[in-house]
């Protein structure tokens, strides 16, 4: 089987580790091969228990989009549902986490439910969503198609040696481990922006809680990075928690990262899981992305390539197919402990999160393929990714979008914060909605729990055609952005103008000290009236760092001088004038909440409609 075959590579290469490169070594594909070298010798190692296979888990339609009162919610997961159609309420049939969990919905549900029900198709529907905020590789679905439909993955041998914990996907291995390493309320440390999903993963089932490392968009100091991670501020968070009372497990390191796309250095790694030991954390270690660097200046280092671990009875490695082999929805994910306790444990979770037998063995073929591995597909995955993201890069610096140009991933995190009115979640929520009502999924970052508002992610693994519309619409999107606020600035301006001549007359030479408020916009260089994909040079030059640490940084910042109360009402009326929001939120959406919440949320409707 899966597992099976890892070991048998090993057995009959030991002069030569998996993967071996069978090309340039200074390329950037040896240089991730050797990180995935390490993981497949690793997952080889023999293991002292077997998982068992059953059954995929089942599809289940995305829960309602309400969020009943007594559901605990953050305000921004709220947010995320006042479009909702219906309200569910409490089912007599379910206890309370099951009603929880019925009702429970990510911020980018709405978005998402729009997508699947008017996806964009060139010829039946041209006018469909472009999904740019899914995290998935479509450049090489040919290279995969051809292979995984070869005889040798059509025969099945009965005989099979599991070596490694084999669940379909990451997110079951998230749930188990934290099932077997925490108890309910106990907390897992974990980086943020980081992938948002990872928090139901833990929460859902388990009942663990995530307790997040903030780290700050803006450089600290000399040899730091934006969204830098250092062992001070694993430390700080760790004190925090601590006084907090919280009962700190484990901790999540994810590399290369999502959605920073940040590739830790050995050194970095070791630093981090070294606190982990001192605190006698356990290291959950997230390589899915380990063969997604195209850059050929930056190495992978896998810590199972390292020659001695600092905790290996608490380090464990997770690495799935989805990413790294282009195969989103194939749901097979492993995890390599050195930890007896750990593998027994979820080999008794195995039988709810099983793989089934013929998808293991197809993965395992796949995997023993190291010519095509080596030859064709890393290769050609590697350029086609290096096209895609010049091509993506070029259209964000011609809209005067910053973004960290990192060498890794399959998005890229775009600063549009000089988009927000001011800012907060709630404006950040307001142009995703801006951009899916032109037709285009993007990831918000209060998704990734990201501190600041106003950072995006964007996916550029996708086929050219569906670049070009999609970044099209995002261009129009931020005109209408653009142009919106300079109106609103516009009219503000002669508001306070026509104010401060009042006053004049009325009290000869006062001084206004009621300032117009300032709001930054940048005009586009671009202009397309038709959204016909045109023929793009792929030859698009790398992007220019204009700072250190190849970040691209404009000035994002508004000025927000102090006005008067009316005018900021006056402001905040014509903005949601101009928008949706008050079709989507109608007080009946709220029928099955607390009566009085309700008359107040009329009354403010009513206010904002005069």
């Amino acid at each position: 089987m899966f597992t099976g075959a890892l070991a048998a590579v090993r057995q009959t290469a030991p002069t030569a580790p998996p993967f071996a490169p069978t090309f340039s070594t200074d390329s950037t594909v040896p240089s991730a091969t050797s990180g995935h070298t390490a993981i497949l010798n690793a997952l080889s190692a023999p293991a002292t228990s077997s998982v068992p296979f059953g059954c995929p888990a089942p599809t289940t339609e995305p829960p309602p989009p309400s969020i009943p009162a007594h559901c605990p919610t953050k305000p921004e997961s709220i947010l995320a549902t006042l479009s909702g159609a219906e309200t569910p309420g409490h089912s007599v049939y379910l206890s309370r986490r099951g009603n929880s969990i019925r009702q429970h919905q990510g911020i980018l549900q709405e978005g998402y439910t729009q997508y699947h029900a008017d996806k964009y198709q060139h010829t039946d529907n041209p006018n469909g969503i472009i999904n740019m905020g899914t995290s998935e590789n479509k450049l090489c679905y040919d290279l995969l198609h051809k292979r995984m439909t070869q005889p040798d993955m059509l025969h099945i041998d009965p005989d099979f040696i599991c070596h490694v914990v084999v669940m379909n996907g990451c997110g079951s291995l998230f749930s188990s481990i934290a099932a077997v390493l925490c108890d309910p309320e106990d907390a897992i440390l974990i980086p943020t922006p980081f992938y948002g999903v990872i928090t139901e993963d833990v929460h859902l089932y388990s009942g663990v809680r995530l307790f997040h490392v903030h780290l700050d968009c803006e450089p600290s100091g000399s040899g730091s990075r934006p969204f830098h991670l250092t062992v001070d501020k694993l430390e700080e968070a760790m004190r925090k928690a601590i006084s907090e009372g919280l009962n700190v497990r484990a901790v999540v390191l994810v590399n290369p990262h999502n959605p920073l796309a940040d590739v830790y250095s050995p050194q970095e790694m070791t630093g981090f899981l070294e606190f982990a030991k001192r605190h006698k954390l356990h290291a959950i270690v997230d390589e899915v992305y380990m063969l997604t660097v195209f850059e050929d200046t930056v190495t992978f280092h896998s810590v199972l390539s390292m020659d001695s671990l600092p905790d290996p009875q608490r380090t464990h490695v997770m690495w799935g197919m989805s990413k790294d082999f282009a195969m989103a929805g194939m749901r097979v994910g492993t995890v390599y402990s050195d930890n007896r306790d750990l593998v027994e444990a979820l080999d008794k979770l195995g039988m709810f999160h099983g793989v089934p037998g013929p998808i293991q063995h197809q993965m395992a073929i796949l995997l023993q393929d190291k010519d095509w591995i080596n030859g064709k597909f890393l290769p050609e995955n590697r350029l086609r990714m290096q096209a895609a993201h010049r091509y993506m890069t070029g259209e964000l610096q011609s809209l005067g979008v910053p973004y960290l140009h990192r060498p890794a991933g399959f998005y890229i995190w775009a600063d549009l914060r000089k988009y927000l009115y001011e800012p907060s979640f709630v404006e950040e929520l307001s142009l995703w909605r801006c951009f899916l009502r032109h037709k285009v999924v993007l990831s918000c970052g209060q998704a990734f729990h990201c501190s600041t508002p106003g950072w995006f992610r964007i996916v550029f693994t996708d086929r050219q055609q569906h670049l070009t519309l999609g970044m099209q619409r995002i261009r129009r999107a931020l005109e209408e952005i653009d142009g919106a606020t300079s109106t609103l600035d516009t009219g503000t301006t002669n508001e306070a103008t026509e104010e401060k001549g009042t006053e004049k007359t009325t009290k000869g030479d006062t001084t206004d000290t009621h300032k117009p408020l300032a709001v930054k916009s940048t005009s586009l260089s671009k202009n397309r009236s038709s959204e016909e994909p045109e023929e793009k040079d792929n030859n698009i030059p790398d992007a220019i760092p204009l700072v250190s640490e190849d970040f691209i940084l404009l000035d994002c910042q508004t000025s927000h001088p102090a006005e008067s109360l009316d005018s900021l009402i006056g402001a905040l009326r014509q903005q949601i004038h101009t928008s949706d929001w008050l079709e989507k939120n109608t007080p009946e959406l709220s029928a099955g909440e607390d009566p009085e919440l309700l008359d107040v949320f009329k009354d403010l409707l009513d206010r904002a409609r005069k």
